[in-house]
C-alpha cells in the first residue's frame, strides 16, 4: 500500500494586514490580491503566512514570521493571553478595538445587506473592559494544553488543571492562575475548587478514556454582591462531593447559593440535568435599572450586566414608546428587554422557544409586580399566527432579538406581512441581521442603527436597528 501524498506546504511571505475580519481574524492580500484570513495579527503586521486552508478566493492560515509589528500594539494585562484563546484582540488599545468593531458592522450591512442607515449612531463602548462579566465557565482537566516551548522541551502535559478550553483542542485545558474577565470572588473560587479536589484526592476528568471524577464548574456573580457555583461531576460520590462543597464554602462563605450535577454523558452540556441543591438559596437576583431578575441555575443572562442596561436603554430610546403602545418581543429569553420596558407601554408579549426561560420570565414578572406582560413558550414561526394577533391585537412596536443564525425565513415572511409600524432588531451577529434586514427591506426602511461593546477584547458585537414601514 502506497503512502499518502503530504500535501504541499505553502507560505506566503510579507502579508501586510489591513483590516479586521469576522471573528477577529486579520484580512490581508497576496501578491495576486486574493484574500488571506490571518489569526492573532491586527491591521499593521506585516508576516509570513503558514496556510491552513486554501480556498478559491481566500486562504486561512496563522502568522509564521513577524517582519514588521503594528503601531497599534499594546502589551497585555494578562499572562494568559496568547495562550488560552479568549480575549483575542486585547493587544489592541480599546479605542481601536470599537473603531475597527464600528467599520466591520457598517461593511457587513454593505456588503451582505446593501444597504446603509439613515442615520448611524456612534458605537457605545463598555465603560468597564475588564472584570465585565458575570457568567464563566472552567473545565476540570488531566490534561495541560503545552505551549511550543514546552513540547520542543519535552514537558509532559499530565497534569491535573482548571481552565479554559483553547481553541481546537478539545481534550487539553489551559491552565488559569487569574482571569480578568469576571469580579471576585470568581478566580478565589476556581482556584479553592481545584486547591480541595487535589487535596481530596479527586480525579481530574480525562474526555478521551471518560474517566474522573472533576468535570466543570460555572459561576456566577452578581452586581448585587451575590454569587452562585455549579460544580458537575462525573461519578457521584455524595461523601467526597459533600467534603468539597463544605472546603469551598467553609474558605469561602460569601457564596450565595451551591448546585451541582451528575453528568455521565459524552458532551458538557448540562442544562439538560438535574440540578441538586445543596448550600445558600436556591437562585441569585441582579437588576437591571429597576427591575429585578432572579436567576436560577439554568436561567440565561444577559453576559455583561452593566453593558446590558445601555444595550436596553438604546432599544427603549428606538422603540420611543409613549405608553400606549402593544409591543411584542420575539426571541424574550427570560424577558429582560419585555420586563425592562413593560413600564412604558400599555402591553408587552414576549414569545420564547426555551420552556425553562419563559417560566423564569413569568417568575421574574411577578416578582416585581408587572402585570401588563404576557409570556409564550413555543417557536415563534409557529406561535405568531394570524388567531395569536387576533387575540393580543397587532403591535405598534415589534423587538426581535434572534440567536446568532437570525430569524427563520417563516418569521421574516410573518413579520412582512404583520407590518408592524415599527421594528426594532437587537442582533449578536451584524451578518445575519443585515441578511434579515435586506429581505425586511421589501416593506421597511432602516431608519438607524447602533452599535454596542458588549465584549471587550473579543471580536464579538451587538447591534441595534430601528426600522420603519416604508
Amino acid at each position: 500500500m502506497g503512502r499518502k501524498r503530504r500535501k504541499k506546504r505553502i507560505v506566503l511571505e510579507k502579508i501586510e494586514i489591513y483590516g479586521l475580519a469576522e471573528k477577529g481574524r486579520g484580512v490581508g492580500r497576496d501578491e495576486e490580491g486574493k484574500i488571506v484570513f490571518v489569526e492573532r495579527v491586527i491591521p499593521g503586521d506585516v508576516v509570513d503566512v503558514q496556510v491552513l486552508k486554501k480556498k478559491e478566493s481566500y486562504f486561512e492560515g496563522y502568522p509564521l514570521t513577524f517582519h514588521t509589528y503594528s503601531d497599534l500594539r499594546i502589551e497585555p494585562f494578562c499572562e494568559h493571553f496568547g495562550v488560552c484563546g479568549g480575549c483575542t484582540l486585547q493587544f489592541m488599545a480599546y479605542e481601536n478595538q470599537i473603531s475597527f468593531k464600528e467599520d466591520h458592522v457598517k461593511q457587513v450591512f454593505q456588503r451582505i445587506g446593501k444597504i446603509t442607515a439613515e442615520e448611524t449612531l456612534p458605537i457605545l463602548p463598555a465603560e468597564e473592559t475588564q472584570f465585565y462579566r458575570n457568567k464563566l465557565e472552567f473545565t476540570f482537566s488531566n490534561k495541560r494544553w503545552l505551549t511550543k516551548e514546552e513540547i520542543e522541551q519535552g514537558v509532559s502535559n499530565l497534569d491535573d488543571v482548571l481552565g479554559f478550553h483553547r481553541r481546537g483542542a478539545f481534550d487539553k485545558i489551559v491552565d488559569i492562575n487569574k482571569c480578568h474577565l469576571q469580579t471576585d470572588p470568581s478566580n478565589e473560587i476556581r482556584l479553592s475548587a481545584k486547591e480541595f479536589a487535589k487535596e481530596l484526592g479527586l480525579s481530574f476528568f480525562d474526555v478521551r478514556g471518560m474517566e474522573g471524577i472533576m468535570r466543570h464548574i460555572l459561576v456566577r456573580t452578581t452586581t448585587l454582591n451575590q454569587s452562585m457555583i455549579i460544580i458537575s461531576f462525573f461519578k457521584n460520590e455524595k461523601e467526597l462531593i459533600g467534603q468539597l462543597l463544605d472546603k469551598i464554602l467553609e474558605k469561602i462563605p460569601a457564596i450565595s447559593s451551591v448546585f451541582y450535577c451528575i453528568n455521565e454523558k459524552q458532551n458538557d452540556f448540562i442544562l439538560d440535568l438535574p440540578m441538586i441543591h445543596y448550600a445558600g438559596q436556591e437562585w441569585i437576583e441582579e437588576k437591571l435599572r429597576a427591575v429585578t431578575f432572579r436567576i436560577g441555575p439554568k436561567s440565561f443572562f444577559q453576559t455583561n450586566t452593566k453593558q446590558a442596561v445601555r444595550l436596553f436603554e438604546v432599544v427603549e430610546k428606538f422603540a420611543d414608546l409613549k405608553g400606549t403602545e402593544n409591543v411584542y418581543d420575539l426571541y424574550t429569553g427570560i424577558g429582560s428587554i419585555a420586563l425592562f420596558l413593560a413600564e412604558n407601554c400599555k402591553q408587552v408579549v414576549g414569545i420564547e422557544e426555551v420552556a425553562s426561560a419563559i417560566d423564569d420570565a413569568k417568575l421574574n414578572c411577578e416578582l416585581n409586580g408587572i402585570e401588563n406582560a404576557i409570556f409564550y413558550a413555543g417557536d415563534v414561526k409557529d406561535i405568531l399566527s394570524q388567531e395569536f394577533i387576533d387575540k393580543h391585537d397587532k403591535p405598534d412596536v415589534l423587538i426581535t432579538d434572534p440567536p446568532r443564525a437570525g430569524m427563520h425565513p417563516k418569521v421574516v415572511k410573518l413579520l412582512l406581512e404583520l407590518k408592524a409600524p415599527v421594528l426594532v432588531y437587537v442582533s449578536c451577529n451584524p451578518a445575519t441581521q443585515a441578511r434579515d434586514i435586506k429581505l425586511l427591506s421589501e416593506v421597511y426602511k432602516l431608519d438607524k442603527m447602533q452599535a454596542v461593546d458588549m465584549f471587550p477584547h473579543t471580536h464579538h458585537i451587538e447591534n441595534v436597528a430601528l426600522l420603519s414601514l416604508k
